[in-house]
């Protein structure tokens, strides 16, 4: 393993030019010290268990210095807010360090809240220690659950105050993805009609994240289509697990089709398909149930920045063009629905495939919502349900509702459906006031919860040895609000 500092770093975004970014350093946290890192981030880009005790380590991620070959640098990109255009945006407390060769290939590396960048607008760049912890832990956990993500590799911390609701405390968070390229890079130089941009964009999207793309008879549809059924796979994981993004704006949706930007996110606790995780969301535009219709209005926004790419000529060549993109948009649905379809067969252990088995689940749900039944407890009960049924059905109001379901249910399980259930349906997620007691501690300088339920979280099909991890949230945990501010 070669010495940190003699890592080799790429920076083949950077090659795009001076219309996709502004370079400039970081502004560094004073007096920075290490809040947590994550080993199996470290493990997947190659680096050693000492790594974060190495020279210079903590400065690089606190934004206080850069190692050979770093170029750091923040991307300009617009979208839409809230099913708004929202004009010109970018990485505001973003700042790209390059990409670090790793046996994975290629990962790029961001620090979050590194200060103000020529796209903060009225921000100040900065992250808190609060919204640091959240990323971090939701980051990894997600990672475990098998759900495609940015990952994180560490936060470092410091004094230094910043303003939201209330003073609190700055902090860095490292994310590293493959590529953070957003459906908001595409959209900004398409609305500015900047086609050669939007060209060199796509193109280079193609050539390093999508190569078999280039291929195909019109590359651009067939990345379209790539993305439609990436997102698609990815929404049917978020739906699996109970997984609320709260802000998905067209900005914070990953052409790789990875769950990008952790602000106010929430695993949902009592099911209620009109759950609303982000506490700024008044019109409950990203509740639960909306995610899958949100991501596919989405999709359409992208398949708009990319029509000046296709024949556009005249009425008949944009129509024609219109609806090549349009159609490969169309995979969303049916993606989605299989994927939706396939994992609710496997959450519930069902054998083979029944033309029953969507009203099955979709009873199940149902019954659910009318009992506010806790979502990850109700499937991990459920998992067990074939021997131990009265666990389960502590948690609804209708019983005999309930009973009719499971005599439905029994005879469409598979042999092994106890195993198979209990490896799809997680014992532990990181709910609001899990993420909350770490970020006390933190607050008061204690770390260790942090590390503890990192690994926790890193098992999540494992019962953990603290029951109070996997149970119901306590009565306090529901006074918990997030927002954009977190």
């Amino acid at each position: 393993m070669k010495p940190l500092d003699g890592l080799a770093w790429t920076n083949r975004f950077a090659a795009l030019g001076p219309d996709f970014f502004t370079e400039l350093p970081a502004q560094g946290l004073p007096d920075p010290h290490w809040v947590a890192t994550s080993p199996v981030c470290a493990e997947l880009l190659g680096w050693p268990a000492d790594w974060a005790s190495r020279p210079e380590a903590l400065a690089v991620f606190s934004g206080n210095g850069a190692w050979p070959g770093m170029q750091p640098l923040a991307s300009v990109y617009s979208g839409h807010q809230f099913g708004v255009w929202a004009g010109q945006l970018g990485d505001g407390r973003a700042l790209w360090l390059g990409e670090a060769d790793t046996p994975a290939g290629p990962q790029e590396m961001q620090l979050k809240g590194a200060g103000r960048t020529p796209y903060s607008r009225r921000g100040d760049g900065r992250a808190v220690l609060r919204s640091s912890i959240r990323e971090f832990l939701c980051s990894e956990a997600m990672a475990a659950l098998g759900v495609p993500t940015t990952r994180a590799l560490c936060i470092t911390g410091s004094r230094l105050p910043v303003i939201r609701e209330t003073v609190e405390t700055a902090a860095v968070v490292t994310r590293v993805a493959p590529s953070f390229i957003r459906f908001g890079h595409f959209e900004h130089f398409a609305h500015h009609g900047q086609l050669e941009a939007l060209r060199r964009l796509a193109d280079f999207f193609i050539a390093h994240q999508a190569p078999e793309c280039a291929e195909a008879p019109e590359p651009v549809v067939a990345l379209l289509r790539k993305v439609a059924l990436q997102t698609a796979d990815l929404v049917a994981q978020w739906q699996a697990i109970g997984f609320c993004h709260g802000v998905m704006n067209t900005d914070n949706m990953s052409m790789l089709g990875l769950t990008l930007d952790y602000g106010p996110f929430g695993f949902m606790d009592a099911f209620d398909p009109g759950h609303v995780c982000n506490h700024s969301d008044e019109r409950g535009r990203y509740a639960y149930a909306r995610q899958p219709a949100v991501a596919f209005w989405n999709l359409h926004a992208l398949a708009q920045a990319l029509l000046p790419l296709l024949p556009v000529g005249d009425d008949k060549e944009v129509q024609a063009s219109t609806e090549r993109l349009l159609e490969a948009v169309e995979a969303f649905r049916d993606r989605f629905a299989a994927q939706m379809l396939a994992r609710l067969r496997a959450k519930l252990g069902l054998a083979g495939e029944d033309a029953g088995d969507q009203a099955l689940a979709d009873d199940l749900l149902r019954l659910m919502a009318a009992s506010r039944a806790d979502f990850t407890i109700t499937f991990r009960r459920l998992s067990r349900a074939l021997a131990e049924p009265e666990p389960l059905r502590d948690l609804f109001i209708d019983r005999e509702a309930l009973d009719a379901w499971l005599a439905r249910w029994r005879p469409r399980t598979a042999p092994d459906a106890q195993a198979r259930m209990l490896a799809v349906n997680p014992a532990v997620v990181l709910r609001n006031h899990l993420a909350e007691g770490a970020i006390r501690a933190a607050q008061q300088d204690d770390f260790t919860e942090i590390e503890r339920l990192l690994k926790v979280l890193g098992r999540p099909f494992d019962e953990p040895e603290n029951p109070g991890d996997a149970a119901l949230p306590p009565d306090w945990a529901h006074s918990l609000e997030v927002s954009c501010s977190s």
